[in-house]
């Protein structure tokens, strides 16, 4: 059901229907400011980059491949978007190589208290134990569990393969068990 709608709000936003954009823009703006926001920590940053790529995706929306699910394209085109923002940028403070390796995602205290498990938990702690994980491993979690992609959607915004996802997830959620053995976080 989910890809119907997603395939029908695709084509109509490719064939330059407005409502179809606007419903676009609604239903994923916070997901992706939030995420942009995690890689650049920088609001005002976040702020024009996102209408940035909103703008550009409706420019070239005659160009877009046909989708099953939206939510994975705007995730991996928006990371690529922002980290080219951030390179940009970069480069006016001499500051070269900017890539996908620098993303380093931390967790706030209210993003962590979003199961029965963590409430139990003292959110500084669970914060500061989440903020240990590498960085690679903070992201993975960061769109599992707070922005509800799959793992497959997760390999295609991240670009890496499908089996590294899930090592990665383990590895992370299996670090969390190590340092708080009474955590169960994830019952996946």
């Amino acid at each position: 059901m989910k890809k119907l709608q997603d395939q029908i709000i695709w084509s109509a936003l490719k064939e330059g229907d407005l409502e179809a954009f606007g419903l676009l823009f609604k239903t994923y703006y916070t997901p992706l400011y939030n995420y942009g926001l995690k890689i650049s920590r920088d609001v005002p940053l976040t702020e024009d980059s996102l209408q940035d790529f909103f703008l550009y995706i409706y420019e070239h929306r005659h160009n877009l491949s046909d989708l099953e699910t939206i939510a994975p394209y705007l995730f991996s085109s928006y990371r690529r978007f922002i980290i080219k923002v951030l390179q940009k940028n970069q480069k006016n403070r001499m500051v070269r190589d900017m890539d996908e390796n620098m993303i380093d995602i931390q967790f706030t205290p209210e993003e962590i208290i979003t199961s029965k498990e963590t409430k139990a938990f003292q959110s500084k702690n669970i914060e500061q134990l989440i903020n240990k994980l590498p960085k690679r491993q903070r992201e993975v979690l960061y769109l599992k569990y707070y922005n509800n992609l799959t793992t497959t959607e997760i390999s295609e915004v991240m670009n890496i393969n499908y089996q590294s996802v899930v090592n990665t997830l383990h590895k992370a959620i299996k670090n969390l068990r190590d340092e708080t053995p009474v955590l169960q976080i994830i019952n996946s």
